[in-house]
């Protein structure tokens, strides 16, 4: 059997679900469950144990990780061009052996320095195989469907953190830090390289145009007021919630929980990303672009006060952990689908990479601003309270974002 299935007159342009290329979407939740647990989510789990080995600081180590945040930021705006001309395959299948090369030079690395440009090269990495690509293959090959099979991918995605994040613990309570990334790097490169360079080999399909999207163009959508107020908004918003991510293992260490407890609460979360994308659909249906993104954000910022706000007991936290995650799992469809519920998608590529950058920009700097605040501020507990109001600032800008919003 091919990767397409050329039955009908829908395949040239992907729009019937005989012309889907069947491999994609399960390739895809799968490379996005190891790209993300693997690549991301390992850190948080790892990074205690690679100071107390090295001796090297903890701001250090996460500008290090951020740094990588930051080139993705950067990087994904060119990758999204790319992608709109070509298609997914080599870019997701270069990104693949760039991140497993990263982590080998992450865990050999003899000097901070080293340190930093295996991070640096995990950003190009992280920018060629994260959400953004495998949500432009989706938007191309399923439209005008696309929103179901992004809910699937991302669904399979919120369990990278579940799935991840415990396993590291397990394999760093047997392995060094470094032999730890060494096996999660041979993991990587097994999956997600033959998975992208088998399952990604259908013919891209020609962009979507109406005449009202050809006229206004990429440029004319990239400088008008929603678009800049929905990019604040997300840049807010996303500088929170990965602050949230990256220091809730230490606010929980800092309270007396163990380990391992942290590292299953941060799991969990991913379980509640999981939950929280099953509702998107609803949810998109009965509400407009702007009043589920004014939701949404609000409600991550609840669940970051409640986190600053109540000690425990654990139990409880894991109950606010799972809402958190509904919260950063719906916020994930939230920005995938910006650009088309406002601007359809013959630009999706590069108008999503102009809509990311400035979000992954700052969800790049907070691990490390949360690292460096929690230190004047006097700890984790008030670092959450001023993360839940940058995430008030963003549901505040939010209803500011709709002028040319479609349903």
């Amino acid at each position: 059997m091919t990767d397409l299935d050329t039955r009908g007159s829908g395949a040239a342009t992907g729009t019937g679900d005989r012309s889907r290329p069947r491999a994609v979407l399960p390739a895809l939740c799968t490379t996005q469950i190891v790209s993300w647990g693997i690549v991301y989510y390992a850190f948080p789990v790892l990074n205690p144990e690679i100071t107390a080995a090295t001796g090297w600081p903890t701001g250090a180590t996460t500008a290090a990780f951020s740094l990588a945040l930051v080139i993705s930021a950067l990087a994904g705006i060119r990758v999204g061009r790319i992608l709109d001309r070509r298609g997914p395959r080599a870019v997701m299948t270069i990104g693949s052996v760039l991140g497993m090369v990263s982590l080998l030079i992450v865990a050999a690395a003899p000097n901070l320095l080293t340190f930093f440009a295996g991070w640096a090269l995990a950003g190009l990495a992280m920018a060629s195989t994260f959400y953004p690509p495998a949500f432009a293959a989706l938007t191309r090959w399923w439209a005008p469907d696309h929103v179901r099979a992004l809910t699937i991918v991302t669904l399979a995605g919120g369990l990278a953190s579940t799935v991840f994040a415990p396993l590291t613990a397990a394999l760093a309570d047997h392995l060094s830090w470094r032999h730890t990334y060494l096996v999660l790097a041979a993991v990587l490169a097994a999956v997600t390289i033959p998975a992208h360079a088998l399952a990604l080999r259908a013919p891209w399909p020609d962009a979507p145009t109406s005449p009202a999207h050809k006229a206004e163009g990429a440029e004319g959508v990239g400088h008008s007021r929603p678009f800049l107020l929905l990019a604040a908004a997300f840049t807010l918003s996303s500088f929170a919630m990965y602050a949230v991510v990256v220091a809730l293992v230490p606010l929980l260490l800092e309270r007396g929980y163990t380990a391992g407890q942290a590292a299953w609460a941060l799991g969990i979360g991913g379980a509640g990303q999981t939950l929280g994308r099953t509702l998107y659909a609803a949810l998109a249906r009965r509400t407009t672009a702007t009043a589920r993104t004014t939701i949404l954000i609000a409600l991550g910022g609840l669940t970051t006060a409640v986190f600053a706000a109540v000690p425990g007991p654990y139990a409880l936290l894991i109950a606010v952990t799972v809402v958190a995650g509904m919260a950063r799992g719906n916020l994930t469809l939230l920005q995938a689908t910006a650009i088309t519920d406002r601007w359809g998608a013959a630009h999706y590529g590069r108008l999503s990479g102009l809509l990311a950058a400035p979000a992954t920009t700052a969800a790049a700097l907070a691990p490390f601003a949360g690292a460096v605040l929690a230190v004047p501020l006097g700890g984790y507990e008030p670092l959450f309270f001023l993360l839940a109001t940058v995430s008030v600032a963003a549901a505040l800008t939010s209803p500011w974002t709709g002028a040319a919003a479609r349903h």
